[in-house]
Formats: C-alpha cells, sequence, structure tokens
C-alpha cells in the first residue's frame, strides 16, 4: 500500500468510526429502541453516501480482492475502532448519560461466553453484508432498504456490530476485557459477512 493510499484508509476509517460513534449515541440517548435503532441507520447511510471504510462493510468483499485487501482490511478496523474509543472517550466526559447507559449494556455484554458473541456476531455479519451489498447493487431510493431494515433488526436483535461495540467500550471506558470480547466480535463479524459470498461461490453465482 502506497503512503497516499495509507493516508487516504486510515482517514476514511477514522470517519467511519466517527459516524458509527454517533449512531451509538442517539441510539443510547433515544427513550424508544425501535426509533434509536432507526436512527443508528444515519451512521452506516452516511458511511455508503461518503464512501468511509468500515471494517463490517469492506470484509465482506475479501474474495474479490487480492491478498493485500486483509492488510487494507486491519487498517480499516484499527482506525474505525480507534475512532469510536477516542470517541467514547470525549462521550464519558461531555455526555454522561449516555455513557452511563453504555457502560450498562456493556457490562452485560463481557458476561456473555466466547461462543454467544461469537455466534451473534457472525448474525450481525450477515445483516451488513445484506445492506452493503443491496446499496451497492441497486438503484434509486431502492438502494438504501438494506440500511434502514438490516440496521435496526441487528440492533434490535441483540446482534454484536465490533464498531458499534467498540463505541459503548469507549464509554464505559474500557473495562476489563474489552480487547478479547472485540476480537471475537471483529472475527464473527468477519465469518457473518463472508458466508453469503462463500455460498454463492459455491453455489456457481457469480453475481
Amino acid at each position: 500500500m502506497t503512503l497516499p493510499a495509507l493516508r487516504e484508509t486510515v482517514l476514511k476509517s477514522l470517519m467511519a468510526g466517527l459516524m458509527i460513534g454517533v449512531g451509538g449515541t442517539v441510539y443510547l440517548s433515544c427513550d424508544s429502541r425501535v426509533v434509536g435503532a432507526l436512527l443508528f441507520a444515519t451512521g452506516l447511510l452516511t458511511i455508503c453516501n461518503m464512501g468511509y471504510l468500515l471494517f463490517t462493510g469492506k470484509v465482506c468483499f475479501a474474495l474479490e480482492n487480492s491478498p493485500a485487501y486483509l492488510v487494507t482490511l486491519a487498517v480499516i478496523a484499527l482506525g474505525n475502532v480507534a475512532a469510536c474509543v477516542l470517541y467514547g472517550a470525549a462521550a464519558r466526559q461531555f455526555l454522561p448519560q449516555a455513557a452511563e447507559k453504555a457502560a450498562s449494556a456493556c457490562a452485560a455484554k463481557l458476561t456473555q461466553t466466547g461462543m454467544q458473541t461469537f455466534f451473534l456476531a457472525v448474525m450481525c455479519g450477515i445483516l451488513m453484508y445484506i445492506a452493503v451489498v443491496t446499496f451497492r447493487r441497486q438503484q434509486g431510493m431502492s438502494r438504501y432498504v438494506g440500511i434502514f431494515t438490516c440496521v435496526p433488526v441487528f440492533i434490535l436483535s441483540g446482534f454484536e456490530h465490533s464498531i458499534a461495540d467498540a463505541v459503548y467500550l469507549g464509554m464505559a471506558g474500557l473495562p476489563a476485557g474489552s480487547a478479547r470480547f472485540l476480537l471475537i466480535v471483529l472475527a464473527g463479524n468477519a465469518v457473518g459477512g463472508l458466508l453469503f459470498p462463500v455460498m454463492q461461490r459455491l453455489a456457481g453465482d457469480k453475481s
């Protein structure tokens, strides 16, 4: 990866992480979980429209790229998580009510078994694949259907999104076990994001 490409990747990854931070904040700030889940989709909507780089939206296309793409994915994941942790630290200072809710949510998340967390992350990865592929393949307003259905579905179902979790963990002050939890969720999101593409290849579908 050239230096200009690395700079662009890092900056777009940081911006994506910031937008997921905004989405996480509005979700925590809404009294209605349904309304909050719908508004959270603003983060992914902005990321897709602006061309920012979100790990869970890019890992789905690993099979379409060369092995060097894995390095790009690693940079994206690090940039996303770094932005979310920094945003979370700021939110602890300036949005204490949201940070308090995040801490409560994280306490519950960190009591999950590794297999439970992995399963929930795989399911989120599948939904993220559907959302981003719909945005890529459809035209007009129909390209946004996946975003405004899949995002609320994974949130209301309790599925784990690694970058959103990085926001909440950052708001909670990175409690013990945060790194292990995030690694499991990242792995699960990657498996979920690649599950449908792998099945399509096995079925001979080139789309």
